[in-house]
């Protein structure tokens, strides 16, 4: 089984950056415009960084060279700080764990990422928020031809990223959920979560799938 878990905001403290053309960090947010005037260099993922490429293109340049990567750009399965992170990529190996973030899409976990900024949750500072009107050239990296079970573990600010990164999924895709309806995820098949947990609610289902006690309909 493919599982899938969306990107946290707490990264790891040595979390490396790219660099700016001055050579200050790229600090990568939703909205650099509306970023504080601190003297940090902010930019998008899809922001030119010269010779008509993007921080993006860069990025992926980097994760193919094979070379050495700039200081401490870390795989996107250890990035996170939540243990959860870790505890999925023990359980279910590197090749079957992809994190959905909402920087730069849906990434393998040994994918190089730099830290950055960027949510959907309503919650968070508005020049970090991804709107759903904003144009990101997301990376989707599940395996094409694929007929494997996914499972996804992120909140209803991330299924809409999900199902459009899955869209073209051979096979079943299973959405965890919550609330007391089901939601909006055509073509998947929606399992309720009961719990009274609210927030991260999504880590303590991820860690009742490692123990085994999490019941699910895989074909």
């Amino acid at each position: 089984m493919i599982v899938v878990i969306q990107c946290a905001g707490s990264k790891r403290a040595d979390a490396g950056s790219l660099s700016a053309p001055d050579g200050r960090p790229v600090r990568f947010v939703a909205h650099p415009e509306l970023a504080p005037d601190d003297g940090e260099f902010y930019a998008r993922p899809d922001d030119a960084c010269g010779d008509g490429s993007t921080w993006r293109d860069l990025l992926l340049a980097i994760n193919q060279s094979g070379t050495a990567s700039p200081p401490n750009l870390l795989a996107a399965g250890t990035l996170y700080r939540p243990a959860v992170y870790q505890g999925l990529l023990e359980h279910v190996g590197r090749e079957k764990l992809y994190i959905l973030s909402a920087g730069w899409g849906l990434v393998r976990s040994d994918f190089l990422l730099p830290d950055y900024d960027i949510t959907f949750s309503g919650q968070a500072e508005r020049y970090k928020r991804r709107r759903k009107a904003d144009r990101y050239e997301d990376f989707s990296m599940l395996p094409q031809g694929s007929d494997e079970p996914i499972l996804f573990f992120g909140s209803k600010d991330y299924l809409p990223l999900f199902l459009q990164m899955s869209a073209d999924h051979r096979g079943q895709r299973i959405v965890l959920f919550r609330s007391a309806e089901p939601p909006d995820c055509p073509d998947c098949v929606a399992v309720r979560y009961d719990t009274p947990r609210r927030t991260n609610w999504h880590y303590e289902a991820a860690e009742r799938y490692m123990a085994g006690n999490l019941q699910l309909p895989v074909r």
